[in-house]
Parts: C-alpha cells; structure tokens; sequence
C-alpha cells in the first residue's frame, strides 16, 4: 500500500514525504547513529538560520528551542535523548520552506551515516578474522 502524505497528517513531519521518510529511518537507527544525525542537524539547522538572518547567533537559537522544549510533551521517540530531542525540535520550529531544504540534507546525512556505518561494521569483521566471500 502507498502511503500518502496530506495536510491532515498525524505527525508535523508526516506533511513532508523526504522529511517523513527521513525521521522514520531516524526512528529506527541505532542510538548512535541518531546521535550522529542529531548533531549534523543541530549544525545544519544553526548554520542555515544564522545564515538567514532568522536568528542573530547561535546563543537565540538556544533561548529559542529551550522556550519550546520545556512546553512541549515528552513521551515521544525522539524525547528519549536530549540531544536529539533538541535537533528534532529546532527541526520543527523551522518555518516551513526552511524545513523543507534541511529536510533533504537530513535524508542524505541519514543515508550516508547509515552506510559509513555498515561499511565500518563490514570492514571490523574483515578485520577480525572473517573470512570473505568471493
């Protein structure tokens, strides 16, 4: 079945196909690598509103986010772990054509994280005595 994307979707990031895709690989890495993911973020989302003139420093993005995580909910995935719960929500108050290009960037550092992990993950058994397949 195809999922479909509307503007009545259950989830803020469901309205977005790339970023819905995106935070559902998210949801599903392992703890470090969502904390990897989280940090690149943080630094995309600092550096594009900074850029922006959306913010004057990075000091105004963090008055900013801490206003909204302590009004927020916290039973979430992404509320497990602080620092993803920060990229996540600075991710969300982005205003949305903002959202939309980070939401592309984010899809690529997922992906590209996940496969620098698989290939180290690779080049450990190589490492450890595992015989390759030829």
């Amino acid at each position: 079945m195809k999922e479909e994307f509307t503007t009545n979707a259950r989830r803020w990031y469901d309205k977005d196909p790339v970023l819905s895709s995106a935070m559902k690989t998210l949801e599903e890495s392992d703890d470090e690598t969502q904390i990897k993911i989280a940090l690149n973020l943080i630094k995309i989302i600092t550096e594009h509103n900074i850029s922006s003139n959306e913010y004057e420093s990075v000091e105004d993005i963090v008055s900013a986010t801490e206003d909204v995580l302590e009004n927020t909910q916290k039973g979430r995935w992404y509320d497990l772990d602080a620092t993803l719960r920060t990229a996540i929500s600075l991710l969300q108050n982005c205003p949305d054509a903002t959202r939309s290009v980070i939401a592309k960037e984010m899809a690529k550092n997922v992906i590209e994280i996940i496969k620098k992990d698989e290939e180290d993950s690779d080049d450990a058994d190589s490492a450890a005595g595992e015989p390759e397949l030829s």
